[in-house]
């Protein structure tokens, strides 16, 4: 070996040490923040493994037994919901016959407004169409 030859082994000695030493350091100010991160708010912690967590899920492909097991609990959601969703649209329904308001009466007033608003037009063309005729004989 050469005296060149010793010097590269030793600088190249000497950067691994150094890239060692600063990953170590890395790693150590890292557990620290995550310590103080999990002291300091313990519930945000939680909350954000909690995410992760069901961000992993998500993407993961559901099996048979997940299926299998998940199902009487989804059957109970869907039925709550249906009977959640069945309960207030017959309270409102029930509270709107109380105030008198009724798909028919709703229909009659969409009418009613339709035909004002057409009879409005048809006076604003015909007083429109009487100006401009009277403008052209004068």
């Amino acid at each position: 070996m050469t005296d060149q030859d010793l010097t590269n082994t030793t600088d190249s000695s000497e950067d691994d040490v150094g890239t060692r030493q600063r990953a170590i350091e890395a790693y150590e100010t890292a557990r620290d923040r995550a310590s103080d991160t999990l002291g300091e708010a313990p519930l945000l912690a939680l909350a954000g493994g909690i995410a992760a967590g069901a961000l992993i899920a998500a993407l993961l492909p559901r099996t048979d037994a997940e299926t299998r097991a998940l199902r009487p609990a989804t059957r109970r959601v869907k039925d709550t919901a249906r009977a959640a969703f069945s309960a207030a649209k017959d309270t409102g329904t029930k509270r709107l016959d109380e105030l008198g308001i009724s798909r028919d009466k709703g229909e009659q007033t969409f009418r009613s407004l339709l035909e004002s608003v057409t009879d409005a037009a048809k006076a604003s063309a015909s007083a429109a169409l009487d100006a401009a005729r009277k403008s052209d004989k004068s």
